[in-house]
């Protein structure tokens, strides 16, 4: 019996780690089922994050994805900072979720290359 179940190659496992092109490639593939965090500061990230990012404050991390997330669901987190980046990705772990990685470069990284980003105009009060 074969091992060849079609013609698109499925993406590959999600690393510890992960460049911004490897995400890029992974939402390329379609149907991508995963999820990006944003830990960052909610005035940072209304000035500019990865399109699909959904922002959660660090405080709120882990009670917010156990609340709303399975734990073998491949989560993308990233800060300001790698090292918020890696905070974050501790915490995560920490909480059970099994398939974390850590986005270097964060969104400096995603924008610098080109890729497409989101901003929110409206200024929380």
């Amino acid at each position: 019996m074969s091992n060849f179940f079609g013609i698109i190659p499925s993406p590959p496992p999600i690393a510890a780690q992960s460049r911004v092109f490897d995400l890029k490639a992974r939402l390329d593939w379609g149907e991508p089922a995963l999820t990006i965090i944003d830990v960052s500061d909610r005035s940072f990230f209304n000035i500019s994050h990865i399109m699909g990012a959904i922002p959660i404050p660090m405080n709120e991390l882990v009670n917010r994805a156990l609340s709303s997330l399975e734990l073998h669901r491949d989560i993308y987190v990233y800060g300001e900072t790698d090292d918020e980046t890696a905070a974050a990705a501790t915490k995560l772990r920490a909480a059970g979720f099994e398939n974390v990685s850590e986005l270097r470069g964060g969104v400096a990284a995603w924008k610098a290359v080109g890729y497409p980003v989101e901003r929110n105009l409206s200024i929380d009060i």
